[in-house]
């Protein structure tokens, strides 16, 4: 039997997470399996998170003496939420504090403009970008002709949900778009979003889970319904496996990776974005998969034995947002008739608050047959409402 140089569970060692939303919360539900320690940082004194971990410290993610002090009492930090303060990261590494994602990674990734040039210098396949350091350089690009609509305008960074993403499609659309520092990228005509997850752990070992396919709501720019396994050509799948691979290992990359994908008209893959971490297009695994995202993401962080990523069933996931027109306290409606459906299991995030397309939990449908699934999941999402008393 090998040795793991450290003991992880039922011991003193402990895992910092810096944040604590539903992420932290469902990360949470694993390290209880395993009676591993936890501390956990967040700015809101009602974090989904703060129940299930062994501390809670409610503090800045952004505020550099915060997360070094935070950092500097745990053995190993991982986040689920990549707008933490990298400096402190970067000071905690050298001090030997064990990092995953690192500090190096962060950087890359926190920044929109950082992650196209490493995707470019990386022969990463990409849409086309320019980048400009603000509102009035994009203006002028295209007064010059140097860019033309219609256009996907992205703010560089904070970006998140839909949000910081906009498509400009005549001139006057500008106004709307704040002053800050952004990418823009040709209109991408795509057939399919796709998104593979990746996890790497220290040993260079590699696993990936099945493509997934995602449906987005047209207005709030929000996945509704994630699909397991993706509605593709075999080759396609394997295309777009190879290609998030690539991008963990040229990262060298620890923990979790997803990696969203265009499948353009002429069957090209291209990499939109990343997160590392534990990601809504993985949440399908809790009862889909043999090894759910947030307990592979642990595997990979602490050099563990990665575990199985082959699907149970076929599933597919709803996104549970709040209603347009409802604030406030909130109220799931017809939570019990969804129950009553075979194979369905609701998650509820701990949010107390909604607000119009707040994400309050997620829906997973697991069948036998993927087809039924996505029929159950057009039901589940008719049926559930969630609104404000």
């Amino acid at each position: 039997m090998e040795n793991f140089t450290t003991n992880y569970f039922s011991s003193d060692f402990t895992l910092g997470i810096l944040g604590g939303g539903q992420l932290g919360k469902m990360l949470l539900y694993e390290t209880r399996k395993y009676d591993i320690r936890t501390k956990v940082l967040d700015p809101s004194s009602e974090a989904p998170s703060r129940i299930a971990c062994n501390e809670f410290v409610q503090g800045n993610l952004l505020d550099y003496q915060t997360v070094y002090q935070f950092g500097k009492n745990v053995n190993t930090l991982t986040i689920e939420i990549e707008n933490v303060n990298v400096q402190a990261l970067e000071q905690l590494e050298k001090e030997g504090i064990v990092v995953f994602p690192s500090a190096r990674n962060l950087k890359i990734i926190q920044n929109k403009g950082r992650q196209k040039l490493f995707y470019q210098n990386n022969n990463i396949p990409t849409a086309t970008f320019s980048l400009f350091s603000s509102k009035e350089d994009f203006k002028k690009s295209l007064e010059k002709k140097e860019i033309t609509l219609p256009l996907v305008w992205k703010s560089a960074q904070f970006g998140y949900d839909g949000n910081g993403v906009k498509i400009v499609r005549k001139y006057e659309d500008l106004e709307q778009l704040p002053d800050v520092e952004c990418i823009v990228e040709q209109l991408v005509d795509f057939k399919n979003e796709l998104a593979v997850i990746v996890a790497r752990n220290p040993k260079g070992e590699t696993v990936t889970y099945p493509v997934v396919e995602m449906e987005f709501h047209p207005e709030a720019n929000q996945v509704e319904y994630v699909l397991c396994p993706a509605r593709i050509d075999k080759k396609i799948a394997e295309k777009a496996e190879k290609i998030a691979l690539q991008v963990a290992q040229a990262l060298e990359h620890i923990g979790l990776l997803a990696v969203e994908m265009f499948q353009t008209q002429t069957d090209d893959i291209l990499v939109n974005e990343i997160a590392p971490r534990p990601h809504n297009s993985g949440h399908f695994s809790i009862e889909g998969s043999y090894t759910n995202q947030f307990e592979q993401h642990l595997r990979s962080i602490l050099n563990l034995p990665l575990g199985s990523t082959q699907n149970k069933a076929a599933a597919v996931m709803v996104n549970l947002v709040g209603e347009e027109g409802y604030f406030g306290d909130v109220v799931y409606q017809n939570i019990e008739k969804i129950m009553a459906i075979k194979g369905v299991t609701p998650h509820i995030y701990g949010k107390r608050e909604t607000r119009p397309f707040r994400k309050m939990g997620h829906v997973t449908i697991i069948h036998s047959e993927l087809k039924e699934a996505r029929q159950i999941a057009q039901q589940v999402k008719q049926l559930i409402k969630v609104r404000s008393k």
